[in-house]
């Protein structure tokens, strides 16, 4: 990033090709997946373009990415018809698809059944053993317990909490925090 001064005024400015390395660092995944009206397969096709992978390796990446989602059988399926734990897992595989180094989720799991929250959980840890560091958003303790190495705790937008995850779970030290994890409602 370099400072670029325009009659008196700075703007930071990213190069673009720091902006196209860095878009390839991060990936996010919605609450709601957003997908493209086409295959999953098509899904998946168009990511590996968008971040660059020589045309000569996008086959062989592409069948790891629909074994790695368990969306091999569905991969000609449109992908906007699958069920949202199916939706889900293209969501996620087309964002690892850029071996990103940051993961955002934002409530990846959110209405989804106990069988499909699995398999995007078991996504997230096989991101992490890959060395992908993941922010997840959650409301669940429960998944939070099971997957967090830290946790930072927001109460209406602010931080109340930030603590390893089994100091959190064990010994919170704010009152927002304490009363959360006792199931109340926190207004």
């Amino acid at each position: 990033m370099y400072n670029a001064c325009c009659g008196g005024s700075c703007l930071n400015v990213i190069k673009e090709r720091w902006a196209r390395d860095l878009r390839r660092r991060i990936a996010f995944v919605f609450q709601k997946p957003v997908l493209l009206r086409r295959s999953v397969r098509a899904n998946l096709d168009h990511a590996l373009r968008t971040y660059g992978t020589p045309r000569r390796e996008r086959a062989d990446r592409l069948a790891e990415l629909l074994a790695l989602g368990q969306l091999t059988e569905l991969a000609e399926r449109p992908a906007r018809v699958l069920s949202g734990g199916e939706q889900q897992r293209v969501a996620m595989v087309r964002a690892l698809a850029a071996a990103p180094k940051v993961l955002l989720l934002d409530e990846p799991t959110a209405s989804l059944d106990p069988q499909a929250t699995a398999a995007i959980e078991a996504l997230i840890r096989r991101a992490v053993e890959d060395g992908v560091s993941v922010v997840l958003v959650t409301h669940e303790a429960g998944q939070a317990q099971r997957l967090a190495d830290g946790v930072c705790f927001l109460h209406q937008g602010r931080l109340r909490e930030a603590a390893p995850a089994a100091a959190f779970f064990h010994n919170p030290r704010s009152p927002e925090a304490r009363a959360y994890l006792a199931g109340e409602l926190l207004l």
